[in-house]
């Protein structure tokens, strides 16, 4: 096994054991909704600090249910992840034509090299 292999083994271990291990223990547990997001749990903190504070501005759209929350959320995490995976696609197709281009190149000047040395020893020898 190559040591990359390994690294990215080790960090796909490390990975699962992050979405597990909560989940193991029962992290969360005491709580009415233990996977909410931040946005909740700041929302909670701050009405228990100060009963009265009013938002500054509300939201634009508010999803009807936590289920149509959820699938949006997903949709922009999925549109993220497409935008990032292609112009990291098309950095590396770039950069691997680019690679081809000068090894094209360089066959290129050392056939023409190759040939002018042969035709330099044939015009010699006669």
């Amino acid at each position: 096994m190559s040591r990359n292999t390994k690294i990215n083994v080790l960090l796909l271990i490390v990975v699962a054991a992050l979405a597990v291990l909560p989940l193991a223990f029962g992290l969360g547990d005491h709580k009415e909704e233990p996977f909410t997001g931040a946005d909740a749990e700041a929302e909670t903190a701050i009405t228990e600090i100060k009963p009265d504070y009013e938002p500054w501005f509300s939201p634009l759209y508010e999803p009807p249910s936590g289920e149509i929350e959820s699938a949006l959320f997903s949709l922009q995490a999925a549109l993220g992840a497409g935008v990032l995976a292609y112009y990291f696609g098309v950095h590396r197709g770039r950069r691997q034509g680019e690679q081809r281009a000068l090894e094209r190149a360089r066959d290129a000047e050392s056939a023409a090299g190759g040939a002018a040395t042969a035709e330099e020893s044939t015009a010699e020898r006669a």
